[in-house]
């Protein structure tokens, strides 16, 4: 590989894309570890796929915003570096597929072109923050929650303190109590309020902490009913350090931070968060409510004759996929996309057909869909012709007909089955059989390709993941049935419950069975989950059971959906999360590398800053030691009383009683820079006498 160049302005993006090239041909010449680089790229957006040497690119897209110009950026992209398509993901990113490594530096380039980022995207860092996709127009919002998420993005990316967390971490804005982005199930939710004080309004948010969905889901904790909006960013800055400091990191499996309040109990974190405050940047981080400007609005006041009016398909596509916007005169428009997925052919012919009638910002919605913004009344009938012509105007918005699906076993190592097309499959028998659930919004379904609920199957009112089961000798493709789960309102919600498992090709009938079972047994007006709570999970174990039995398997159970040859099992490393690195060279380079990032920060006056990183020397060169004598601590915490614990007398510290006292000094000091000397002295000393007990331990 030749040395890679890049003309970017943004001194910081041009280091990261030169060091990632940097990497990649260390890598290839056997110089990094192979854990240690999977670490690398995955927090920079490149994951590996389930087909060999290719990679998914992850593209970090702020609350799902997208400009005309990026989404058309991102297709030149997936064409000339991946596979010439476009998957939208329920946590607002695109996704583009089949790309060669030693291509991301030039791909990134390219992408900063347009202020668009692949950086923390995947790995152990705070992941793609969202928002309700209608934030800035929702009529029932207290106020627009896109410039907090546009900050708590901007201020948490390279920021030191959460580089290299045990495991990802999640964030989410709701533009109202509907709660449209989900806050319950992610590690910190925000629900905006206000309230008077003296004559003035004050903005706050409503606080969600510890939830989550994967394979064990958890619903968060509300710990504050009213969060100053300048409060907002030393609050979530509070939380990371805590789960930096405290957080699982051997065990993937219990990593979360669900998993840490269901360890040292809820009161406890808290605790450890309110320590945690003196070590913040600022008390208070007042961000500017005009971070995200109101959108070029469409001129165009002249509209090309349409048909549309009348049409019994026109009409049910505005009661299905419009609404009117807070902003008087002007409707939001949602755009159904099948499976998340748009080739970049049709992407191009959308931006087209959009481009004169609807504001230059588009939002990528939880579902997997579009949402378009500031469309005037008159221009909806050619905006409803124009998606009608690239197969986009498919009604039913976020009902039961719009199925949210993760790829599945088309390109992820995790997936057991294939879950896109079985949700074209169960689409297609509503669109069928169903019809009047186009109107129906309050039931939702959801598919995941595994356990993990990247589809969100476990907060589904019907929700399947892949699974299998044996039968005769064989393996037969499955699905998990679950039911009862959802949004209920203010940070509340129901996790979906486990019914029975069945053969995936079965998964139709368990739709017709559940549907049918609702339409015909509900009182009047009834929910879908007041149904399920009337009835009782037994009730459904008990109506969908004749479905499990695979005593009458025929050769096209046998078979996944969308596959022709028989079904087998190939799951491989999952690397949502990351990985651990353990060798005790790889720990003592990566010291080194921070510290010199503690000293550069230093003389940049960045003072709280090179003081994490140096925090990050101390653990990284004694969890190197700890290594050396076979003891391999789980958190942060554990490194540093093991450490006191093995090396008790040692010469490591300046004039410190132990390692803790002088560690945890991190968070009994404000960040100023008589204290950021001392603390760099102090690392610094100690990892010169580490690489010298190493290399005594290595002579002997």
């Amino acid at each position: 590989m030749q040395s890679f160049r890049t003309e970017l302005e943004n001194p910081v993006v041009q280091k990261d894309i030169i060091d990632l090239e940097k990497k990649i041909r260390l890598y290839r010449e056997g110089k990094i570890h192979d854990d240690k680089f999977r670490s690398l790229r995955l927090a920079r957006g490149i994951y590996g796929q389930r087909q060999p040497g290719v990679q998914m690119i992850r593209i970090k897209l702020p609350f799902g915003k997208v400009t005309f110009r990026q989404l058309l950026r991102i297709a030149d992209i997936s064409d000339e570096y991946a596979s010439g398509n476009l998957h939208l993901t329920t946590r607002q990113d695109i996704q583009i597929h089949y790309v060669s490594l030693d291509k991301t530096p030039e791909l990134w380039e390219k992408l900063e072109q347009d202020e668009i980022t692949i950086r923390e995207a995947c790995g152990n860092t705070v992941r793609n923050v969202t928002a309700s996709a209608t934030s800035g127009i929702d009529p029932e919002e207290p106020f627009d929650v896109s410039p907090y998420a546009h900050a708590v993005f901007e201020y948490f990316l390279r920021n030191p303190i959460c580089q290299e967390m045990g495991r990802k971490f999640k964030i989410a804005f709701s533009s109202s109590e509907a709660d449209t982005a989900f806050t319950f199930i992610h590690d910190l939710g925000f629900i905006p309020k206000l309230k008077i004080e003296n004559g003035q309004e004050i903005r706050g948010f409503k606080v969600l902490l510890g939830g989550g969905l994967g394979a064990q889901p958890y619903l968060a904790h509300a710990v504050n009913e009213f969060l100053a909006e300048e409060e907002l960013i030393p609050y979530i800055e509070t939380v990371l350090r805590v789960f930096d400091r405290h957080g699982e990191r051997n065990n993937r499996n219990k990593a979360r931070l669900k998993f840490l309040i269901q360890k040292i109990g809820l009161e406890e974190v808290l605790r450890l968060i309110e320590e945690e405050k003196l070590a913040n940047k600022s008390t208070n981080y007042w961000i500017n409510r005009e971070l995200i400007p109101l959108p070029k609005l469409p001129e165009k006041s002249d509209y090309l004759f349409s048909e549309a009016n009348g049409n019994l398909n026109y009409d049910k596509w505005l009661a299905t996929n419009v609404f009117e916007q807070k902003q008087e005169g002007y409707f939001g428009v949602y755009v159904k996309v099948s499976t998340g997925d748009i080739p970049t052919e049709k992407a191009r012919k959308f931006i087209e057909v959009i481009k004169d009638l609807v504001a230059d910002e588009i939002r990528i919605t939880q579902n997997q869909g579009l949402l378009l913004k500031f469309v005037k009344k008159e221009a909806l009938p050619q905006l409803y012709s124009g998606l009608v012509d690239l197969e986009l105007a498919e009604t039913g918005f976020d009902s039961v007909a719009d199925i949210t699906t993760c790829p599945g076993t088309d390109t992820c190592n995790l997936g057991i089955s294939n879950s896109t097309e079985l949700s074209r499959v169960l689409e297609n028998v509503i669109y069928e059989e169903y019809e009047d659930l186009v109107y129906n919004r309050d039931i939702k379904i959801k598919i995941s390709g595994c356990m993990n609920s990247c589809g969100q199957h476990g907060l589904a009112h019907l929700g399947f993941h892949g699974s299998s089961i044996k039968a005769n000798g064989k393996v037969v493709p499955a699905v998990q049935v679950l039911l009862g789960g959802g949004v209920l309102r203010d940070g509340a919600g129901r996790a979906a419950e486990k019914i029975i498992k069945v053969p995936s090709k079965r998964a139709t009938i368990v739709l017709r069975f559940v549907l049918d079972d609702y339409h015909e047994n509900s009182l009047p007006d009834e929910l879908f989950n007041h149904y399920y709570d009337r009835r009782g999970k037994d009730y459904f174990y008990q109506l969908l059971k004749p479905l499990a039995d695979t005593g009458n398997l025929k050769d096209q159970d046998y078979i996944d959906w969308g596959h022709e040859e028989v079904f087998k099992t190939a799951i491989g490393v999952g690397e949502c999360a990351g990985v651990m690195i353990d060798l005790v060279a790889t720990l003592l380079l990566e010291s080194d590398e921070k510290l010199e990032w503690a000293t550069e920060s230093f003389k940049n006056d960045a003072y709280a800053d090179s003081i994490y990183h140096s925090y990050s020397v101390f653990v990284g060169a004694a969890k190197a030691l700890l290594l050396d004598k076979g003891i391999n601590s789980s958190t942060h915490t554990g490194i540093i009383r093991d450490f006191d614990e093995q090396f008790k007398g040692n010469t490591f510290l300046m004039n410190q009683s132990s390692f803790t006292e002088l560690v945890l000094q991190i968070n009994k000091n404000e960040p100023g820079k008589e204290f950021a000397s001392f603390y760099l002295d102090a690392v610094t000393d100690f990892m010169t006498k580490i690489k010298a007990e190493r290399e005594s331990l290595i002579r002997e």
